[in-house]
């Protein structure tokens, strides 16, 4: 009852509470007939499909590059290729930004699927390693060519990982908020975007209502396609599950290594103009930008100082990563009793409770903060002015992704040894605590360090619900490059490579704790 009772409150509430608004307002079935409503549904899907074709022929190399090729490095080229993905939206805009001072549509495209090329490597990835190579040898040795094999044996294969893959990344790019606030400006609106206008600037609930509607349409679309990828995905791991394929390339493989390693040029390049554009002033190589960190930015646009925004993120996150963690593992602990519960019924129970924790992932962050602020007084203690309300929408973000790492790894606990222990005389909580937690202690912090980056680059519902002195880092930046003076801009891209460090940082202790083979989603 409490993942789905947290789920309730602090999502279905407050975004049910706002389309209830805006449809009492009147007005939603007229933006529906607007012709500019369905001009953005259509560019906010062609940009995502753009984006998701991007990323998976860059992330398909990629992801031959970690699973099938035996090279040293690997370990390091693994950190690297996630990276991207746990970036703030704030610093990829301004890194594509820094390369692409008048940005547009490509921009766009390209930020989207320099997020994701880690998705589709990751996911592919790893039901590749567990792909048993012989099968593949054996159409050789029958005469196939490699291209032939591949497409007859492996490709199908690893459809299932794919089409889930396209699907992740498509909800991630559709809903995609501080990109396109960053590099879009005023010409080139998403629906996320333009709810953000709607509901913030304007007032208009009834329109931000109706494009909710559209969006949520389409995310619905994408998790249902996403989870049945999923399924057969996870039916692909237990058949292959054990099998070793990694070794030195041959051959035509060296041009798909080739391309992996372009690929992860490509992603290189944006990182390293952000910190170029950090040191460089007009007057040359400085500083300046890390020292302003200490003050207010230029005739005090920030009402605190940029170590203060620091400080509020990390406490913050810590704060939204605790919350994720209690509600994220209670919920992957019940999806698994509910699978291995006789019955149709709790299949299909378990079933609909994943789809509805993966639906925060989707619908606007926009109006989930706006729906906290008509909703939340009715609470005890009226969370609106409490401290707390910016990680529980940070929360929100994270328990889907904490479920995704840490489902599969409970499911993998062998369900002999469970029943041994409780034949033994233990309870069900010993059997967790003896069983289960030690087998899954890694990839349970290794979710925490994930959900905890992700939270630190939050933007969109912290955008709207962070108070003016108490900004969190990203908020801080978005509001440093709105405003004008040289100064403000070098802050800002100075705090941008400081949150990319620290990123980094717990990226790696990720990669360490899960080890090189983990079965997580991400």
């Amino acid at each position: 009852m409490l993942p789905l009772g947290f789920v309730a409150v602090f999502f279905a509430w407050p975004v049910l509470a706002i389309l209830g608004l805006g449809f009492s307002a009147g007005g939603v079935a007229e933006t529906l007939a607007e012709a500019r409503t369905w001009q953005l549904a259509a560019f906010t899907v062609g940009q995502a499909a753009a984006a998701t074709t991007v990323a998976l022929l860059a992330g398909l190399p990629v992801a031959f590059l970690l699973a099938r090729a035996r090279l040293p490095g690997l370990a390091a080229i693994r950190v690297f290729v996630l990276l991207p993905f746990v970036l703030p939206t704030v610093v990829v805009g301004l890194a594509f930004r820094a390369l692409w001072p008048g940005g547009g549509v490509a921009s766009i495209v390209l930020a989207n699927a320099f997020f994701n090329v880690a998705v589709v490597a990751r996911t592919v990835g790893g039901l590749w390693t567990h792909l048993d190579r012989r099968l593949e040898d054996a159409a050789r040795a029958l005469g196939a060519s490699r291209w032939r094999a591949f497409r007859a044996v492996t490709l199908p294969a690893l459809a299932p990982a794919i089409a889930s893959s396209a699907a992740v990344v498509f909800l991630f790019c559709a809903t995609s908020f501080g990109v396109v606030l960053m590099l879009g400006g005023a010409r080139y609106r998403t629906l996320e975007t333009e709810i953000y206008l709607r509901t913030v600037q304007l007032l208009d609930l009834p329109g931000a209502a109706a494009l909710s509607l559209v969006q949520l349409t389409a995310v619905v679309a994408a998790l249902a396609a996403g989870a049945v990828a999923r399924r057969r995905r996870e039916g692909v791991l237990r058949l292959r599950a054990g099998t070793e394929t990694a070794r030195r390339p041959e051959g035509p493989e060296w041009w798909v290594v080739g391309a992996a390693f372009a690929v992860l040029a490509l992603l290189l390049t944006p990182i390293l103009a952000l910190v170029h554009r950090s040191l460089s002033t007009p007057d040359g190589w400085s500083l300046a930008g890390f020292r302003a960190l200490a003050g207010h930015g230029h005739d005090g646009t920030l009402a605190v100082s940029g170590w203060d925004a620091v400080l509020t993120s990390l406490r913050t996150a810590t704060d939204a990563t605790l919350l994720a963690m209690t509600v994220g593992v209670l919920a992957a602990v019940v999806l698994v009793a509910l699978r291995r519960a006789p019955g149709r019924a709790a299949h299909g129970m378990g079933e609909t409770m994943d789809a509805v924790l993966m639906l925060p992932l989707g619908v606007s962050a926009v109006t989930v903060g706006f729906g906290y602020l008509v909703t939340l007084d009715a609470l005890p203690g009226d969370l609106r002015t409490s401290p707390l309300l910016v990680p529980f929408a940070q929360a929100l973000v994270i328990i889907p992704l904490v479920v995704r790492i840490v489902l599969p790894v409970l499911r993998s606990v062998d369900e002999r040894l469970r029943q041994a222990a409780a034949t033994l005389g233990a309870r069900p909580l010993r059997v967790w605590r003896e069983v289960d937690l030690p087998l899954t202690a890694r990839s349970l912090v290794a979710a925490g360090a994930f959900g905890y980056v992700v939270a630190l680059g939050e933007f969109g519902a912290t955008s709207f619900l962070a108070r003016p002195d108490a900004p969190t880092l990203p908020v801080a930046i978005a509001t440093l490059i709105g405003r004008p003076g040289v100064l403000n801009t070098q802050l800002a891209y100075a705090a941008c490579v400081l949150l990319m460090l620290v990123t980094g940082l717990v990226v790696v202790a990720i990669e360490w704790l899960r080890g090189a083979r983990s079965v997580g989603e991400f």
